[in-house]
């Protein structure tokens, strides 16, 4: 009971903001209770969506997405060479950003008419999203040690690539349905879509200049963290 009780106070400075490099020392019980976070807000998320499948009404697929979200950022922020950078430690961190996501689970659409709830799932994304990419990005100030102009490109340029290629992804699909004269059901979720696609086109138009500060950045940190040449006596 100690054990989850400190466990407990972890998360809830994350969520608040409240964070230090002292806190996050991390164990296989904050991972432990950050999975059955994404598992448990992933089951709300999808309860009431006939669109997606079996994996993902059984959170199953958000554990997944976890996963591999958690290997995705590790691969891109690794060139910049942070401090004590580690798959475990920022998969552990990434799960217990997740309990701000159950927002999604609030059946809205029984309670407002479909215009009102399509308007309050657009807020929650719009609460949750920016939440996280707060999270995110104050880790990598605080633990990871990436400031400034640094900070800003390593926060920014894979959630741009996540958004883009998901909204490629979901492209091909909504194209079809649209040449085809396809109809499908209209769901409170249909508006938080209609923003992730806005998004993605933004994120497609700003990539290119995102991928040079990245890459800037890179060079900067690397150029940076190279040992003073001894001088000669």
């Amino acid at each position: 009971m100690r054990r989850l009780t400190a466990i407990l106070q972890t998360a809830a400075r994350i969520l608040t903001l409240r964070f230090k490099a002292e806190d996050l020392s991390f164990d296989r019980s904050h991972l432990i209770f950050g999975l059955v976070c994404v598992w448990a807000v992933g089951m709300g998320r999808y309860w009431d969506n006939p669109r997606v499948g079996l994996l993902q009404h059984l959170g199953i697929g958000s554990v997944v997405y976890v996963l591999i979200l958690s290997a995705f950022l590790f691969i891109i922020i690794y060139p910049m060479k942070p401090a004590r950078w580690s798959y475990f430690h920022l998969l552990t961190f990434i799960t217990l950003t997740s309990p701000p996501a159950a927002l999604y689970a609030l059946p809205v659409e029984k309670w407002y008419s479909l215009d009102t709830s399509q308007a309050i799932n657009v807020w929650f994304l719009a609460v949750v999203a920016l939440w996280r990419v707060v999270m995110y990005s104050l880790y990598l100030r605080r633990w990871a040690e990436i400031k400034g102009f640094a900070q800003l490109t390593a926060t920014l340029m894979p959630l741009a690539l996540i958004v883009v290629a998901l909204t490629l992804l979901n492209l091909e699909q909504a194209v079809f349905e649209f040449m085809s004269g396809i109809e499908r059901h209209q769901t409170s979720a249909d508006a938080a879509f209609g923003v992730v696609f806005m998004l993605g086109l933004l994120s497609y138009l700003l990539s290119p200049a995102l991928l040079i500060l990245y890459v800037t950045s890179v060079i900067l940190r690397r150029f940076r963290s190279q040992p003073e040449s001894n001088e000669v006596d």
